[in-house]
């Protein structure tokens, strides 16, 4: 997986302590993107999900959050690394510029796994102008949490 780097303690990117992958290359360049080095598909490096998946071990916290740039530009690695991650019992955020029912359109075999195993799904673009900092992890109002896991 193209990944920019891995945070491996994080109190801001869901709840609890988690463990954050930050993957490369987003297509939405959103005006005020608090990431912007993470645009570039060709930035960071290429980690195996191997590695991921021990880095999130080790680290054990019990949840993990995949962000961006965009996840889902690499749809059977995102897909690899949440079936990993809960098999090792972890909870599961990620954050998309896109919206739900865009992803569901692509009808993308990798990401239909991706929706079913994750418990969480941030959508939706950054907006500028809806920007809020009273809002708990999402940076503007048009972005939903979306609990997808009901277990």
């Amino acid at each position: 997986m193209r990944v920019l780097s891995v945070l491996e303690e994080s109190v801001v990117d869901g709840p609890g302590i988690r463990t954050v992958i930050f993957t490369a290359g987003c297509p939405h360049r959103c005006p005020g993107c608090h990431n912007p080095e993470s645009w570039n598909p060709r930035g960071g490096r290429d980690i195996s999900v191997e590695e991921l998946l021990d880095r999130v071990e080790t680290a054990a916290w019990e949840g993990v959050t995949i962000s961006g740039g965009e996840p889902f530009l690499q749809p059977a690695e995102l897909s690899e690394v949440v079936r990993g991650c809960k098999t090792l019992g972890k909870n599961v955020w990620i954050y998309t510029g896109y919206t739900l029912e865009a992803l569901q359109q692509l009808e993308n075999e990798d990401i239909d796994i991706v929706l079913d195993h994750a418990d969480v799904l941030v959508d939706g673009r950054f907006e500028q102008p809806l920007m809020d900092c009273s809002l708990r992890f999402r940076g503007s109002s048009n972005q939903r949490i979306i609990f997808l896991n009901k277990a």
